[in-house]
């Protein structure tokens, strides 16, 4: 019974993700079985601001348990995020109520274990500023990147 929540809940999960396009990637490592490890380049919209892009680049771990869906990705990732259309931020987040909001979110392990795309907002220099980091349930990784977007007209 316990089995079927939890596959419920992991179905759940997976069907409200922001899902990202592949760019592309490349082979960081080669592997005998299974797939390679590889830095993965995504681009994804933010779902809240038409107008803002992101591009994520993130290690992905191969072999046997990688092609399984069993292996835990590092916690090494970089974004890059720009405006590609006009932009016009409501209410809410230029109120800041918006802050540490989660834009993009994907699992780098089985269970526990994601990277984080979360979105602040800078009023006093009307800037988007993008946060991508790895957590886990019980121990988190420091490594962090970040990217901004300042709010012009759009020409």
């Amino acid at each position: 019974m316990k089995i079927r929540y939890f596959g419920l809940a992991l179905l759940c999960m997976a069907s409200t993700a922001i899902q990202a396009e592949v760019i592309g990637s490349v082979t960081t490592k080669f592997k005998l079985m299974g797939a390679n490890d590889v830095i993965v380049v995504e681009a994804f919209d933010d779902p809240q601001i038409p107008g803002a892009t992101c591009h994520l680049s993130r290690a992905k771990t191969g072999g046997v348990k990688g092609s399984l869906g069993l292996a835990e990705d590092t916690s090494d990732a970089s974004i890059a995020c720009r405006q590609t259309g006009p932009i016009t931020l409501s209410d809410e987040i230029k109120s800041g109520k918006q802050d540490g909001k989660e834009v993009f979110k994907k699992s780098t392990s089985f269970l526990f274990k994601s990277l984080q795309v979360v979105r602040f907002y800078d009023a006093k220099r009307n800037t988007l500023v993008y946060l991508t980091y790895s957590d886990k349930v019980i121990d988190g990784s420091p490594k962090n990147s970040i990217s901004t977007i300042p709010v012009v007209e759009w020409r």
